[in-house]
């Protein structure tokens, strides 16, 4: 069988790891690039590379999903504890400014070693937020763990 001489370049990083895996597999560097161009200009590597973008594209859009839905309910709660603390929070006297100062980083102190024991363990507001709203979508964050029945689905489809 007649072959056709082609020079080509290549990155230096992929030379060597063509280099290695000759060595390694006991064959030319030839035989090597020939079967991986076979398997690129093959019909089925087209379906094969089709088919994991696909799915690939899917996974992004889950995430993007999820991204979106967190972002919804954290400007939400924000928005609504701006409402409720300017509605119900009263002027501080001028006298009582320093002692409320000082209580404000006491809490705020407490907020972040919470915030920070909550990161730790993993466990999140949005998540516990969207549990006591829809109690029976349980599957709702199925995405978070890839091993959950129904992980990769839409989040329509597992409410619906």
């Amino acid at each position: 069988m007649s072959r056709a001489r082609l020079n080509i370049f290549i990155e230096p990083d992929h030379a060597r790891r063509l280099d290695e895996l000759a060595t390694m597999k006991g064959l030319s560097k030839s035989s090597i690039i020939a079967a991986a161009l076979a398997s690129f200009l093959s019909p089925d590597a087209a379906d094969r590379r089709d088919a994991a973008f696909a799915k690939r594209l899917d996974r992004l859009s889950n995430q993007f999903d999820k991204l979106e839905r967190d972002q919804t309910i954290l400007i939400e709660t924000l928005a609504l504890y701006v409402r409720y603390f300017l509605t119900v929070s009263a002027p501080v006297p001028e006298a009582q400014q320093e002692a409320a100062r000082a209580q404000g980083r006491l809490r705020f102190q407490q907020f972040i070693e919470q915030l920070g024991r909550n990161l730790m363990r993993g466990r999140s507001l949005v998540k516990e937020v969207h549990e006591e709203v829809f109690p029976d979508a349980g599957q709702f964050f199925a995405m978070d763990d890839p091993s959950a029945p129904g992980a990769g689905t839409p989040d329509e489809e597992r409410l619906a």
